[in-house]
């Protein structure tokens, strides 16, 4: 039966039918941020040891990745290759330190193809750019066609650090995020966040919530290694810290929701 009220045109006939509307419009929340660096360490790709590739992690992180893209939030990832080799280690066994972090450079690279596969076979469009020429393997990254990706829907990791010796992942992150606009750098741990003390040691060690760039530096606290942090500072980059380990984390995180530690100013 209708109930709706008939509206009769100048001739009687019916323009439209008024139904009342007893349909509620419910409105989706909007994630928080828009774009976002996420920097995946060496160690996470290589699982449980913190070494090598480990295919179930490395797969497990593709699927948060992909749940947070399908949200309409534009990836960044900057990876590690610690799990691999790392530069400054090397060095300290007697390899050159510009050789070493050229090595390490190119460990990043290797799990960034590995995390690009990972990726695609769970149907996610993924562009490995990286910042020593390898036009064989991956694009060189140039800063607008970075941007034309994640405006088209697809992945862009970042391989090869910054393409120099003595700065890090960590360097490469904050560099990354500022040129590329993100609203946020989301740092993916092993921990929940940032304690005043080692939570390993300390079973009293105080989870922080939120904590400002400058708190952080008067407490030591190793959010990042300095050249990172101070960039991030200078730019007014955001950084939280949260445990990527835990599922549906990342999507809580863009969320808005607290997870982790928020540094800011």
């Amino acid at each position: 039966m209708r109930t709706g009220l008939s509206v009769l045109g100048p001739h009687g006939d019916v323009l439209r039918n008024r139904m009342p509307n007893t349909s509620k419009k419910i409105k989706k929340s909007e994630p928080k941020y828009k774009r976002i660096l996420l920097k995946l360490s060496g160690e996470a790709i290589g699982g449980e040891d913190g070494s090598g590739i480990c295919p179930e992690a490395i797969h497990a992180m593709a699927r948060q990745i992909r749940e947070v893209r399908d949200m309409g939030v534009e990836i960044v990832i900057v990876v590690g290759g610690g799990n691999i080799f790392r530069g400054i280690q090397g060095s300290e066994r007697g390899i050159d330190r510009v050789t070493g972090d050229h090595m390490g450079m190119l460990a990043t690279v290797i799990n960034a193809l590995a995390l690009q596969d990972a990726l695609e076979k769970q149907g996610v469009e993924t562009r490995v750019q990286t910042a020593i020429a390898m036009p064989q393997v991956a694009e060189s990254y140039i800063r607008r066609r970075a941007v034309r990706h994640l405006e088209k829907g697809r992945v862009v990791i970042f391989g090869g650090g910054t393409g120099n010796p003595y700065f890090s992942t960590d360097t490469t992150s904050a560099l990354r995020a500022a040129e590329i606009g993100a609203d946020v750098i989301l740092k993916a741990t092993k921990v929940d966040g940032i304690y005043d003390s080692d939570p390993k040691k300390n079973p009293n060690a105080k989870r922080y919530t939120t904590i400002t760039y400058l708190e952080a530096l008067q407490q030591q606290l190793k959010v990042m290694d300095s050249t990172a942090f101070s960039l991030c500072m200078d730019t007014k980059m955001p950084i939280v810290v949260f445990d990527f380990h835990k599922a549906g984390n990342l999507v809580r995180v863009v969320n808005g929701e607290s997870v982790g530690t928020t540094v800011n100013v």
